[in-house]
């Protein structure tokens, strides 16, 4: 049985991340796809073509925002110059919502350009909690927060991973975003059940999916989101469905792009794992 969201936020279908490369393809082509992932700092210091692009793709696609430089899990004091850039984009676009990482990114006023782990324990998760709730009265709207893909285990860490998630949600009443690429990538890293993971995650609290490629060390992998994606995180998106139904997908891929036919196809996959889903459930 599917499991709406508790915002009644839209399954959007299946989209992809608007990305500098493709510009001239979409803009000429129009090309079917269901919806756009935009990275929120890619455009809020311009007024520039970037920004330009960005309000013609928003006239005909619907918009989300994904952020990478929140830093929700800093001990900084939260940047509300960035809050108030981000929340002026987000109305000037009518972006669907906008999300960010469970994860830190600086310290100091310095921005590492990385997506850094928090340990999951008591303290942290009050500490992100009320910083989550903060952000979202200044924003006026849920904040869509990822799981992320780690690669080390803190020994300050008292809590699964997914239970932390979980109680983030109730805590702060922000959504998530299911990076079912990272749950593979960080169970590989860590030795965990993928399976326990997925068991743990409220779903009434999902309104958006990630999928991607990643590189496999042999001892570890690595979230690269440069090529497509492998059987085993395929069959984790199934469970997914089974589990909650439809949720707006995204197909990640940033580095190694190829041309956006490719990165389309790879994409549209996810559509027909939907409906092979639905039809045998």
């Amino acid at each position: 049985m599917p499991i709406p969201n508790r915002w009644n936020l839209p399954d959007l279908g299946i989209g992809v991340g608007l990305r500098t490369l493709h510009f001239s393809h979409i803009l000429e082509q129009k090309p079917p796809v269901d919806w756009f992932e935009i990275i929120s700092e890619n455009f809020m210091h311009t007024e520039g073509r970037p920004l330009y692009v960005l309000e013609q793709v928003a006239e005909r696609y619907p918009i989300a925002m994904h952020g990478v430089s929140l830093s929700i899990g800093s001990t900084d004091p939260l940047d509300r110059d960035y809050l108030a850039r981000l929340k002026k984009l987000a109305d000037r676009i009518g972006a669907r919502w906008v999300g960010d990482h469970i994860c830190w990114t600086g310290v100091a006023g310095l921005n590492s350009h990385d997506l850094l782990p928090i340990p999951t324990n008591e303290r942290s998760l009050e500490h992100v909690a009320e910083r989550v709730r903060i952000v979202q009265d200044i924003l006026e709207r849920p904040l869509v927060l990822e799981n992320p893909s780690t690669y080390v285990t803190f020994a300050s860490s008292t809590l699964p991973e997914q239970e932390f998630i979980a109680r983030l949600c109730e805590l702060s009443d922000c959504a998530l975003l299911l990076d079912v690429n990272n749950v593979y990538v960080s169970c590989r890293n860590h030795d965990w059940d993928p399976q326990a993971f997925l068991d743990g995650i409220p779903y009434d609290r999902v309104v958006q999916i990630h999928l991607a490629g990643h590189t496999d060390k042999g001892t570890h992998c690595i979230d690269t989101h440069d090529g497509p994606v492998i059987d085993p995180v395929w069959a984790l998106y199934a469970d997914v469905m089974k589990r909650a139904g439809g949720r707006a997908t995204l197909l990640e891929w940033d580095d190694k792009i190829p041309c956006f036919q490719d990165v389309h196809n790879e994409a549209l996959r996810a559509e027909r794992f939907r409906k092979d889903v639905a039809v045998n459930s």
